[in-house]
């Protein structure tokens, strides 16, 4: 088929693009800026890599006809996040009896009630991110339903993977956790650290991005959950990383208010955003009718971001040794 993938050089797409012209596709990529993929793969010399600033041409009616321009026999959208722009792309690609594939978010689903949430479960999304993508959501199932434009969205949790910092045991991006922890020094942790977090490795969205591609007819007007097999703790994750790194867990727990004045707004921010939703995903629904089988468990897909984030100098984690 002739593929093409909205986002292509980020972090799914590092992944994806590879898979897909491997596979044998005719892969195009559209992205904003000329970023190169976060690895290297011999398979992106066989990709035609186009610019636009989606944000922009959405702006003037123009981005939607640019992807239909290039006649695709799939699209693979990654960077999504509004209804109208979902309604533009859905206008241009109907009459050409494309699949559209969409990268949703896990946080759709809001606080959950019952764990595992399954794709079925009754959502309370908040926040505008969750909220949007859950009502771009609805547009693309719905236009599937009714017959006007094959749609699957796939939901990954927190993604990671060598190329950038990974949600940390604190439940934020900031690197410094991962070198407190090496250490061997106190983090302290919100609450009793029984919140949760849900990763997933970009290498096991893609395979399930793949896996969609290849059975339309199972997944158009379907949504399908893509994390690993568990969920972590926050109090679990940190004991998993101080004794990756040869250190006694040494942990303390304050109440959230407390706890988020001795962080930047932004670090707490970010981790209140993550564990006032804690999610725990299945991810049956997607093993059984796609055959999804991540690759990765949780902590194999930090511990190998974290020790890529060691080897280019971005976590200093002095003579320390990680146990792989």
């Amino acid at each position: 088929m002739k593929v093409v993938v909205i986002g292509g050089t980020g972090h799914i797409g590092t992944y994806l693009v590879p898979r897909l012209a491997a596979a044998g596709h005719d892969v195009v990529t559209i992205s904003r800026g000329r970023r190169s993929p976060y690895m290297n793969h011999a398979a992106w010399s066989e990709v035609e890599m186009l610019q636009a600033d989606r944000e922009a041409e959405d702006r003037a009616g123009t981005f939607a006809h640019r992807v239909a321009a290039e006649r695709p026999d799939a699209v693979v959208d990654l960077l999504c996040f509004t209804s109208s722009s979902a309604e533009q792309l859905v206008a241009a690609l109907a009459p050409l009896d494309c699949y559209l594939l969409h990268c949703g978010t896990i946080w759709v689903h809001g606080a959950p009630v019952e764990v595992p949430v399954t794709e079925e479960t009754r959502r309370q999304p908040f926040g505008e991110y969750g909220t949007q993508k859950a009502a771009v959501e609805e547009l693309l199932l719905g236009e599937a339903r009714r017959g006007k434009l094959r749609s699957t969205i796939l939901h990954p949790g927190h993604i990671v993977g060598p190329g950038w910092p990974p949600i940390n045991p604190a439940g934020n991006g900031n690197v410094k956790v991962f070198e407190l922890l090496a250490r061997g020094e106190e983090l302290a942790l919100p609450n009793f650290g029984l919140e949760t977090v849900h990763h997933v490795h970009a290498d096991d969205v893609a395979q399930a991005f793949e896996k969609a591609l290849a059975h339309p007819g199972l997944a158009s007007g379907e949504a399908f959950h893509v994390v690993s097999e568990r969920a972590l703790t926050l109090k679990g994750y940190a004991e998993a990383v101080y004794r990756w790194f040869g250190q006694t867990p040494r942990l303390s727990f304050l109440p959230w208010e407390t706890w988020a004045a001795g962080w930047s707004q932004s670090d707490a921010d970010t981790t209140w955003e993550h564990i006032a939703r804690s999610p725990s995903i299945s991810i049956d629904k997607a093993k059984n009718l796609l055959g999804y089988q991540p690759r990765y468990g949780s902590l194999e897909a930090v511990f190998e971001a974290v020790a890529w984030l060691v080897s280019t100098g971005q976590i200093d984690i002095g003579d320390r040794k990680m146990s792989f």
